[in-house]
């Protein structure tokens, strides 16, 4: 992905990070809004953060220091938006907001893109061996029920009627089975080839500085 095409997408990305109220009264009443600030940028909040400790600390008649704040901000965020933090947060499936300085975006977003892309290779990977994992479930549940449909039609103890259905499902579970058989061929191919990709990407990724 080329880098303006992959800034683009991460822009579209909001960073969530939970929490309803950000501060309590006893931080409210002893906030320090540089620290404050501070904090939020290391974690990589964006810039409205600030309207939410706000709200949090209007309650107890404290107002912030957007000044303060948004000093200790910025210093937080030259922290946060390193290569290597890039990397990790793409690499976890994580998602970036755009907030990082001009100087420092470009190193920080193509770090990131290469963490995604192996987040994205190994969860390919690991989606295919779900699949196959249930598919051989599902196959083994259909040769079962092959067995007990035939061994139902060839039983003395079954009603001429029964023996019709029995037939017929055994018919419709073998044909099922036939499918299934198809699947799997279909996710051991993928499988070998989605877990190579990602071990091909993870041997040859460019290095994190």
């Amino acid at each position: 992905m080329r880098a303006a095409a992959l800034r683009r997408f991460l822009l579209l990305s909001v960073l969530v990070i939970s929490g309803c109220s950000t501060l309590n009264k006893e931080q409210c009443l002893a906030v320090d809004w540089r620290t404050v600030g501070y904090e939020d940028g290391v974690a990589g909040y964006s810039g409205d953060r600030i309207s939410q400790h706000r709200k949090a600390c209007a309650k107890y008649g404290v107002q912030t220091d957007l000044d303060q704040y948004q000093s200790g901000r910025a210093q937080g965020l030259r922290e946060y938006c390193k290569p290597a933090n890039g990397y990790r947060l793409g690499s976890r499936g994580g998602s970036y907001g755009g907030v990082c300085p001009a100087d420092m975006e470009d190193g920080f977003v193509n770090a990131f893109g290469i963490g995604h892309q192996l987040y994205t290779l190994g969860a390919r990977a690991s989606e295919a061996r779900s699949q196959l994992a249930s598919k051989r479930h599902e196959l083994e549940r259909t040769e079962h029920g092959i067995v007990e449909s035939t061994a139902k039609a060839v039983s003395k103890d079954t009603s001429k009627e029964e023996r019709t259905d029995a037939v017929a499902d055994t018919a419709t579970l073998a044909e099922r089975a036939g499918r299934l058989k198809e699947e799997i061929r279909r996710l051991e191919r993928d499988t070998v080839r989605f877990e190579h990709e990602y071990e091909e990407y993870r041997a040859h990724a460019p290095p994190i500085i």
